[in-house]
């Protein structure tokens, strides 16, 4: 069973809205992205290359500002050609290209309008993780290294994309600061039960090697 719930991070990356004959109106982007040192409430974080090599990829949606109640503005089901959304793993993250139906839904064509204006200018994901390392734990500002993500949720255009921390803090709820924190807490807890491991096996064999020489 996964150690973690649903996360949440977002970067100030490029988004651009593009026009061609073939595809019609599309945005491309990249929402997640490697060896990127970001700022978080209680440690600093970074995604490793290789993180997405086991990512379940299988049925993503394309939202706003993670706004599950409204209708997705694409999705991609396999990442085949069929899906209104493509996803391609780079060596700087994962880029996505995203095909908007401006033409029968009035929600596409804000949003193409608000990328192309430079009114969003970001991206988010929602996803889990499967596997990281630690740094520093007794530090102020412990660092997270992701080395596995299990799953990628959704997608979505954001308003606000920026990682500073006083820009989180200001728009985020309790529920979210106390998710975070449980994260921290959970990988100091397990480094204390792995050195207090430790620390027993080596007493244990102390006591052994000291009563084969008694």
């Amino acid at each position: 069973m996964n150690k973690y719930g649903k996360e949440l991070r977002s970067y100030n990356f490029e988004i651009r809205s593009e026009h061609d004959e073939q595809h019609g109106d599309f945005i491309t982007g990249v929402p997640i992205v490697f060896n990127v040192r970001t700022e978080l409430f209680g440690w600093d974080e970074i995604i490793a290359p290789g993180a997405l090599d086991k990512t379940d990829l299988r049925d993503v949606r394309f939202l706003v500002n993670h706004d599950t109640s409204m209708i997705p503005l694409a999705r991609s089901r396999n990442n085949n050609a069929n899906s209104t959304m493509q996803m391609t793993v780079e060596d700087d993250g994962m880029h996505i290209r995203v095909n908007l139906d401006t033409e029968g839904n009035s929600e596409a064509r804000s949003l193409y309008s608000a990328v192309k204006r430079g009114d969003i200018s970001g991206m988010s994901f929602m996803f889990r993780v499967d596997s990281d390392e630690w740094q520093d734990l007794e530090s102020e500002r412990p660092l997270r290294t992701i080395t596995g993500i299990s799953k990628v949720h959704e997608v979505s255009a954001v308003t606000w994309p920026a990682y500073e921390q006083t820009s989180i803090e200001a728009r985020s709820d309790a529920k979210e600061l106390e998710s975070s924190a449980s994260v921290l807490e959970s990988a100091r807890k397990a480094k204390a039960d792995r050195e207090a491991r430790e620390a027993l096996i080596a007493t244990t064999l102390k006591k052994l090697e000291e009563a084969k020489n008694v």
